[in-house]
């Protein structure tokens, strides 16, 4: 009786102190160290480039369908993925993206008004955060009494992240999706009367011959917010270190807000605001010469493919005339993120408010960020010190 081949063992441990501590510089590391790593926790990891980039295109091979539960359209194959995502992207069309702006720039104008000046801020939670949520429940339609619970549901889905309880974010994620629930029950007793926005649309939104069900609505609005809330919390707090840390950077960008797109794009690709995605494998693959098995998990390591010397040289070189295309900030392929129009134009509205209403954004005196760890991005605690 022939034996079956001893699995590999581990390449690294993605929850040791090393690695928490400082995730990009750990992920750097790796991807000089062991380019596709096997690890308990994450399964198979792609660090490069080229790999990450290859698994994107080929979705035959590696699989979005990697949960239980119902994730509307992101964790998808097509066909089921083409319907479902033809009709997201209905939502996040140029001219309602655009028409956003104004609101988008109240909201950004009236949180950074609201900043305390030479006095200690964090800026995460002071500022980001507050951006994310409201910037969020605006653009869904959703009441301003749902600010305050959504920033607690935010803080208490961060604790038991870091707590690794697994009961604890079951029962936070049945509680974001009451939230919903609530929303689209409120909106079905109004009829002709629900408010005119994005959430009253799915509810009258078919896929093939029949409407949406709850369950695929919850889903579509559960992506939609707890990605929103997590990765633009994390971008701002990025920008607004990157700014403090390079005040040269920090000046040529309030002489010339017009370079923020690009500099934005770039601040984000050499710090990751999302660290990862997962695949399934759905045959045996070979790729960057380790052999992957059928059903075997697969995890996306942006966070050092878009720092990937082989791509873009130095990774913390501040350039802004690098090939967007390589970019993998909003991903790339059939997945690529609907909603990078609009998260483009939230980031650069906020940072021209940011800019514009202050002189001078600093890191707070002998104080030192905490740095998030996975699988959030960018920093727990920011301490600021804005003039």
């Amino acid at each position: 009786m022939s034996q079956m081949p001893d699995k590999p063992r581990p390449d690294w441990d993605p929850r040791s102190d090393t690695v928490v501590s400082n995730q990009i510089k750990a992920y750097d590391a790796m991807r000089h160290r062991c380019q596709v790593a096997l690890s308990d926790y994450l399964g198979w990891s792609l660090f490069r480039h080229e790999d990450v980039a290859r698994a994107l295109d080929d979705h035959q091979t590696f699989s979005s369908v990697v949960s239980r539960h119902l994730s509307v359209p992101s964790g998808m194959d097509p066909p089921l993925h083409t319907a479902y995502r033809r009709l997201i992207e209905r939502h996040f069309e140029p001219q309602r993206v655009e028409s956003f702006e104004p609101l988008c720039r109240a909201i950004s104008a009236d949180l950074v008004s609201g900043l305390e000046r030479r006095a200690e801020i964090n800026l995460v939670t002071q500022l980001a955060q507050r951006f994310a949520v409201r910037i969020q429940c605006a653009f869904l339609g959703w009441p301003d009494s749902l600010h305050q619970p959504l920033l607690q549901w935010i803080q208490k889905n961060h604790e038991a992240t870091l707590a690794r309880d697994p009961s604890a974010m079951a029962a936070i994620a049945l509680e974001f999706d009451g939230y919903i629930s609530q929303l689209l029950e409120a909106r079905r007793e109004a009829g002709a009367a629900a408010p005119q926005d994005i959430t009253s649309d799915l509810l009258r939104e078919r896929v093939g011959d029949r409407p949406l069900n709850h369950e695929e609505i919850v889903s579509i609005l559960r992506n939609w917010t707890v990605g929103e809330l997590g990765t633009i919390t994390a971008c701002v707090g990025i920008l607004g270190h990157y700014l403090a840390e390079n005040p040269q950077v920090q000046q040529r960008l309030r002489e010339g807000p017009h370079l923020l797109p690009a500099a934005i794009d770039e601040i984000l690709r050499m710090h990751a605001p999302l660290i990862s995605n997962r695949r399934l494998a759905t045959k045996p693959v070979e790729i960057g010469g380790r052999k992957i098995a059928a059903g075997e998990r697969v995890t996306l390591m942006w966070a050092s493919a878009n720092r990937d010397e082989a791509v873009f040289g130095d990774p913390d070189e501040f350039r802004l005339d690098r090939d967007t295309a390589q970019n993998l900030l909003y991903g790339r392929g059939i997945h690529v993120c609907p909603g990078a129009q609009l998260a483009r134009l939230e980031l650069r509205v906020l940072m021209e408010e940011l800019l514009k209403g202050t002189d001078k954004i600093g890191l707070a005196l002998g104080r030192q960020p905490t740095i998030a760890i996975y699988p959030a991005s960018g920093f727990s605690c920011l301490p600021m010190l804005i003039l």
